[in-house]
């Protein structure tokens, strides 16, 4: 009786009170990148050099140093994204073994600060790729209600099974009074 009143006692409760700290951990993930954009990248983490571009584009080219490049130390940065997507950005085809940073270059624009911008987009990308990459998204309540549904009938089902089978047992044994 008690045990039975117990389970409807936790059923009324609300279920973000269980989470797991995976589930937490992917929820915080989920509200951190609604938040991302190209503008919320903290810019002190990183450093931006420039250089000569290549290809052409005659004296702007041969004499401007407009190829910016991003780089962006993989322990500056880890810090401040979720758990789940520090995997990804280490296997990310941005990442440099040797000095583990994120090393992106931009030489699209003709002006430094538009090549600047475009490497923190690309950055802004990537985070955004691999978060997509391995946060699952969010289950609508109609599918938990199906899924729910379910769940149920199957366990209907199940119980009803062990039901005949145990009426089925009892049918052969002998009644106390089949003397």
């Amino acid at each position: 009786m008690f045990c039975q009143w117990r389970i409807q006692c936790l059923r009324a409760l609300p279920l973000r009170r269980f989470a797991t700290q995976a589930e937490q951990d992917v929820q915080r993930a989920r509200d951190w990148l609604k938040t991302l954009n190209s503008k919320t990248i903290p810019r002190n983490i990183s450093e931006v050099s420039f250089s000569r571009s290549s290809g052409p584009g005659g004296q702007n080219v041969n004499k401007v140093n407009s190829k910016a490049t991003l780089k962006v130390p993989l322990d500056a940065l880890l810090p401040l994204v979720p758990r789940l997507i520090h995997l990804p950005l280490r296997a990310s085809r941005y990442t440099a073994e040797r000095t583990q940073c994120l090393v992106i270059q931009s030489d699209e624009e003709r002006k430094q600060s538009d090549n600047v911008e475009s490497c923190y987009d690309k950055l802004y990308q990537l985070l955004q790729s691999s978060a997509k990459e391995v946060i699952p998204g969010e289950t609508s309540q109609a599918q938990r209600n199906r899924v729910l549904k379910l769940q149920r009938a199957q366990n209907e089902g199940r119980i009803k099974d062990k039901k005949q089978h145990s009426d089925k047992k009892s049918s052969r044994r002998g009644s106390k009074y089949d003397d």
